[in-house]
Order: C-alpha cells, then sequence, then structure tokens
C-alpha cells in the first residue's frame, strides 16, 4: 500500500525516502533516478578505491606522460609532477561533490535539480553527457583493437581482416559495455573490485619487463621540449589545467557512485586511497614503457595495446589482450555509460528508463565514433586522427566544466548548507524550473573562456580554464544568491 504522503527517514547521517503518490506520479521521477535505499548502500572504502584503481588504469592514462612532454613542453620530471598535483587537486572536487550523494542517495543529475532548477538541470547534464559519450567512443575504440589483437593471436587467419578485424572488435566490445551497465550497481562494483587487482598487478609485469631495457637517470635528465630560457610555470600550470580537467566530468557527476557508499568517510577514503597514487604510477609506466619500446619491439610506441601488439609470442599478446580488454571495460562502464545513462533519463524519467537510456548512451558514442570507423574499412579518407580529438577536443572541452563544479560546491555547502529537500528534488513547485542564477554563473566563465582563444593577453584564461571557470563560476553564483534571489534559499522541508 502506497503511504499517503512522502517520508524522508534518516540512518546513521544516511537520508532515505518513502515515496508518496505526490512524488511516484510526478513527472520527475522514476526508479532508477530514485534516491538508494540505505541497504542498497553497500560499497564501503576499498570498493570505492577499486574503483577508482579500474577507471585510473587505461590507455588514455598510460598516455599522458607523453602528452604532456609532446603537446605542453615539459621535461618527464615536470610532467609526472604535475599529473600527480592535478590529481590531489581533483580529489576537492570530488569527495565535497560525493557528499549529497552518499548522504540522500541521489544521482548527479537530481543534484543539480537544486542549483540549476528542476528542468534547467537539463542543460549541465547534456553538456556532461556528450563529453562522457565522446570519451565512451574512444575507450571503444582501444578495447575494440585489443579484442582484433588477441583474435589475431589466438586464429591466425583473423589477422588478414585488418580494419574490418576492428570493427569487429569494437562492437563486440560495444555490446559487452551496455551488458554489463545494464545489469546495475552491483555488476559495475563486482568488476572493480575483481579488475582492480588484475590491473596492479599488469602493471607491476610491464614495468618489470620494461625497467632493464631503460635508464631512468637519462628519461629523467631529458630536456624539455619549450623554447630555452622559456619560464617553466605557464607550460607547467597548463598542463596542470589540462590533467585536471582529465577527471572534470567524474568531479560532477561522482554522486552516481557515492549514492551507494556506506558513509562519508568510506567515500573519502575510497577516493583518497584510489586515485592520487593510481593515477601517477600507470602515468609513470607509460612514460618508462614509451623510452623503452625501441628497445623492446624497434619502434617507439606510445600506446600500451600497439605495443603489446608487436610481441612476437601469441600466448602472451592473448594474456596481455585479455587483461587489456577488462582494463578498459572497467574504465569505460564505470567513466563514460553511468552517467550519461542518468543524465539522459533526466530529461524525461518516465518516457526514458535505464535500459532505455543504456542504449541511447551506446548509440552516441557509436556515432561519435562513425568517422573513425568508416576510415578503418577503407570508406572514408581523412587527415583528422583520434589523437587531435582527444589531445585538443576533449581535454579542452572537459575545463568548461569548471564552472557547474564550483557552482555545485557552493549551492550544497554554503547556500543550501548542505539540506535539501529530498521529496522536492522530484516534483515541481519546491525548486524553481529554472534557477537562473547557476546559468548565469555558468554562462559568464564560458563565455569568458571563448573569447580568450581570440587574445595573447588574456590567453592565461583559457590556459588555466578549470581554475579560472571553477573559481569564477562558484563567486558569481554566491554574490547572485546573497544579492536577494529568491531562487536559491533553503526550501521548507528540507533536512
Amino acid at each position: 500500500m502506497q503511504p499517503s504522503r512522502s517520508k524522508v527517514t534518516e540512518c546513521n547521517g544516511l537520508y532515505e525516502l518513502d515515496a508518496g503518490p505526490e512524488v511516484l506520479e510526478s513527472p520527475r521521477y522514476n526508479h532508477d533516478i530514485a534516491p538508494s535505499k540505505v541497504h542498497q548502500r553497500t560499497w564501503n572504502k576499498w570498493h570505492i578505491t577499486a574503483l577508482w584503481v579500474g577507471m585510473s588504469i587505461c590507455v588514455p592514462t598510460y598516455t599522458l606522460g607523453g602528452v604532456l612532454t609532446a603537446y605542453f613542453g615539459l621535461s618527464v620530471g615536470e610532467a609526472l609532477l604535475a599529473i600527480f598535483l592535478a590529481n590531489i587537486v581533483v580529489l576537492i572536487p570530488l569527495t565535497l561533490n560525493a557528499f549529497a550523494g552518499t548522504k540522500y542517495g541521489i544521482p548527479f543529475p537530481v543534484l543539480l535539480r537544486s542549483s540549476f532548477g528542476i528542468i534547467g538541470s537539463n542543460v549541465p547534464c547534456l553538456i556532461r553527457a556528450l563529453v562522457a559519450c565522446g570519451w565512451f567512443g574512444i575507450q571503444t575504440l582501444f578495447g575494440g583493437l585489443a579484442i582484433h589483437l588477441f583474435l589475431g593471436s589466438v586464429f591466425e587467419g583473423w589477422k588478414s581482416l585488418g580494419g574490418t578485424g576492428e570493427v569487429i572488435g569494437f562492437m563486440v566490445f560495444w555490446v559487452l559495455n551496455l551488458w554489463v551497465v545494464l545489469r546495475g550497481a552491483e555488476s559495475i562494483k563486482w568488476l572493480e573490485t575483481l579488475s582492480a587487482p588484475l590491473l596492479v598487478l599488469v602493471g607491476i609485469g610491464l614495468l618489470v619487463w620494461a625497467l632493464p631495457n631503460v635508464s631512468m637517470t637519462e628519461l629523467l635528465a631529458q630536456p624539455p621540449k619549450r623554447p630555452e630560457g622559456a619560464s617553466v610555470y605557464g607550460y607547467f600550470f597548463a598542463g596542470l589545467t589540462a590533467m585536471v580537467g582529465f577527471w572534470a566530468t567524474l568531479s560532477l557527476n561522482i554522486p552516481d557512485f557515492s549514492r551507494y557508499a556506506k558513509s562519508q568517510k568510506d567515500q573519502i577514503l575510497g577516493q583518497i586511497f584510489g586515485l592520487p597514487l593510481t593515477m601517477f604510477l600507470f602515468a609513470a609506466l607509460g612514460v618508462v614503457l614509451t623510452a623503452a619500446s625501441e628497445k623492446l619491439v624497434g619502434v617507439t610506441v606510445s600506446d600500451p595495446v600497439t605495443l603489446i601488439g608487436h610481441i612476437q609470442s601469441p600466448g602472451w599478446v592473448a594474456l596481455a589482450m585479455a587483461l587489456i580488454v577488462i582494463a578498459t571495460l572497467s574504465t569505460n562502464t564505470a567513466a563514460n555509460i553511468v552517467s550519461p545513462t542518468n543524465d539522459f533519463q533526466n530529461i524525461a524519467p518516465k518516457l526514458i528508463n535505464r535500459t532505455t537510456a543504456v542504449i541511447l548512451t551506446g548509440l552516441v558514442g557509436l556515432a561519435l565514433m562513425a568517422h573513425e570507423l568508416l576510415k578503418k574499412l577503407g570508406l572514408l579518407v581523412s587527415d583528422v586522427n583520434l589523437e587531435t580529438v582527444y589531445s585538443n577536443w576533449l581535454l579542452g572541452y572537459s575545463s568548461l566544466l569548471g564552472p557547474i563544479a564550483g557552482i555545485m560546491v557552493v549551492d550544497y555547502f554554503i547556500i543550501r548548507q548542505q539540506k535539501l529537500d529530498l521529496a522536492g528534488l522530484y516534483r515541481d513547485g519546491v525548486y524553481p524550473a529554472w534557477n537562473w542564477n547557476g546559468f548565469i554563473a555558468f554562462g559568464l566563465p564560458v563565455v569568458l573562456t571563448v573569447l580568450s582563444l581570440g587574445s595573447s593577453a588574456f590567453s592565461w584564461f583559457y590556459d588555466y580554464g578549470w581554475f579560472t571557470g571553477s573559481l569564477l563560476g562558484a563567486l558569481i553564483y554566491y554574490a547572485l544568491c546573497r544579492l536577494g534571489s529568491a531562487q536559491a534559499v533553503t526550501v521548507k522541508g528540507a533536512v
């Protein structure tokens, strides 16, 4: 029997919604984006640590050191320091934005309804979803290549398929990703917990393989690729901003995972244990292996899939590719499918459930990679390459997400004082349909960031885009709310 009215109960600092008809029948509610029940919050600090290990050990992380040395003019030592510091910095919005998810069991798009409005939340949600779908497509390309090389090491005739084999591998990996997410949060937790120790062992094995073929002293002594005598600070902070942008997406939608955490302590410790050191060590492994690749396989190779593909032993190639498939799957399902799945549901919860949203995510990711797939099939000739997309568009686009992170933190901790009307987030009339304070605070930094691209005097605003955007967005939002707008005050019934 349905309760006559929604009730919110508290258990050890965690809040649970017992939804009544006014919520259950609301067009803003469905069971997939509903607050998780207390008994569903089963992720302890080690599960969250495993989540971050699984997401951090992936091909893009491996290539970060090369991106910083080649594109940002840093030395190897400076690049590794930038990666480590960036992940310390990004822990701040990650842990802060995770608080509301853990306390109320709500996903990212529902939390955004507080700062951008019940309907307005769809705008930042779709911005975040598009970035995730782009990353999903790129990671699926890597996973598909690994499947192709795995099959080629097992079946000699498979190698003759060439690009067609890679496209088949892409589609197999694409289906596998969607299948894992369709099975729910427990399936993702199981995958991450299983893969984390395997991936650590793979990293150790690759390091043992590479170290005899590279001199760390010589590697660290290599001069940076920037003008001689140029100050390191501008190059370093531009690289630091780009590395913060790498996880700028997850710093927004971390409530999608923290809603399953047992406590605030678990989500905080899990993220501290799992993120900075893993990112640093795997990026360092990429630098070492790239430097050693010429001696190992006779040519310089900057990604692990291609590097392992050069090994002459089919057995080792098959084993390594199977583990890379697991690594890419653990990253892709958690980092790039969960968020857009929730984001797409937020548009019309009664029409789009989790299954529909997962399939929609897959189709958008497939569409974004259609260009690359057609090239592999020989149906399209183009100079545009995946490295250009990865190094420029996605990292630059992610830096524009800074204002949203700043707005979310200020809204929850300062304006709302960590109190939300849980039932009100799922129906009309409690929070505004459009919170214009949020849109002004988001729009101004984004406009300034775009304008700074055409001005050499203000290029620093773009180079440090995540920092300038998040700080400016936070300050503008705070000022607008304090200037008397009725749209962003603590609502009656908030707990």
